[in-house]
């Protein structure tokens, strides 16, 4: 009988961390761990950059100086991902980080544009393992925002969309909410 001699080798936190410290890696590549797996993502758009942007000033008004944005940096989850979410609102203050990642975030926020399925299915499951409350997704594809709460056995017992006009009233931001069309307003073109 013959055997499939070909394993894939499964990367934990630490594993990872040294490849970063040993220089593989390239600086200029994004790269994230993910269950196990080494990820290369692809380079942003613009419109994702500027989106990114947008949806940080807006958390950062609701959400106010009690709280810490991270954009796209890593959390660690586990040890077998590091995930390098578009934005993870993260309780304390930058000091706190010095010598470790975050372990988990109040909020998470990817922009979808490339990477609809992937967020919706991977990633959901990862925050909800590790118990992350509310997770969004802006979908640029579709034009919307989608909110995921409850984390319960990897998945989120509450799923909602929120379309241009509504608004979304983050579980940790004081009351405060923000309007969809601030997060994705229409694509418009300079002339």
């Amino acid at each position: 009988m013959i055997t499939d001699a070909i394993h894939t080798r499964h990367w934990t936190r630490a594993d990872y961390s040294l490849m970063a410290e040993a220089g593989v890696f390239h600086p200029d590549e994004h790269v994230e761990l993910i269950n196990g797996e080494i990820l290369t993502m692809t380079p942003q758009r613009s419109q994702h950059a500027a989106l990114i942007s947008i949806v940080d000033e807006h958390l950062r008004t609701a959400f106010g100086p009690d709280y810490l944005i991270r954009v796209q940096m890593p959390i660690a989850l586990g040890d077998d991902s590091e995930p390098e979410p578009d934005l993870a609102i993260v309780p304390g203050r930058p000091h706190a980080y010095l010598t470790h990642h975050p372990t988990t975030a109040l909020l998470i926020v990817e922009i979808a544009d490339t990477t609809l399925n992937y967020d919706r299915q991977t990633k959901a499951r990862l925050y909800a393992t590790y118990h992350i409350p509310e997770y969004w997704i802006l979908n640029v594809q579709e034009e919307h925002l989608e909110m995921y709460r409850a984390p319960e056995h990897g998945t989120y017992q509450t799923t909602r969309i929120y379309q241009r006009g509504e608004t979304i009233r983050p579980l940790h931001a004081n009351q405060a909410t923000v309007t969809i069309t601030d997060l994705l307003p229409p694509l418009t073109i300079a002339t």
